[in-house]
């Protein structure tokens, strides 16, 4: 592989981190989920490093990530620097600096029965890092594997 596919194929990766966020903070769980392979696993962690939460498939990724909006809920995402290997043609690996802030709208008690209560909160800030694994597939790039490592983790109940 040359120098210009290299550089190509990391902004097509970046591109789909890109969306990724985007889809996030727009709340589209199933465009989201879709820039997984169809066995792709997300797991996002704890700031001690214990797994907070472990997906597998699109399907559960869009479950377990949506099950928890409601409506009138804020969610912001950014990305900042990133370090993106392209392996070959059809793998890359790389890890993106992140944050994530989530404002929750308010609940009636009915509404707010159904979140689990770790995730009942009202005001969530986030920083650290996602690392990632893709592929390519039929010429687009997906992710293989998401783990969301974090620095600090504040939240308001």
């Amino acid at each position: 592989m040359n120098d210009l596919e290299r550089l190509s194929f990391t902004e097509e990766i970046r591109r789909v981190m890109a969306r990724y966020v985007r889809y996030a903070d727009y709340q589209r769980w199933q465009d989201l989920a879709g820039l997984f392979t169809p066995t792709g696993t997300f797991t996002p962690h704890k700031p001690d490093g214990s797994v907070w939460l472990h997906m597998s498939g699109r399907e559960e990724i869009a479950a377990t990530i949506g099950g928890t909006a409601g409506p009138g809920d804020v969610y912001i995402h950014h990305l900042f620097s990133d370090e993106i290997n392209v392996e070959s043609a059809n793998s890359a690996s790389g890890i993106f600096t992140m944050e994530d802030k989530i404002y929750r709208a308010e609940r009636d008690t009915k509404e707010s029965a159904v979140i689990p209560e770790e995730f009942a909160f009202t005001k969530m800030e986030g920083y650290g890092h996602y690392q990632g694994e893709f592929v390519k597939i039929d010429g687009a790039w997906y992710i293989a594997k998401l783990t969301q490592s974090r620095l600090r983790l504040d939240v308001t109940y």
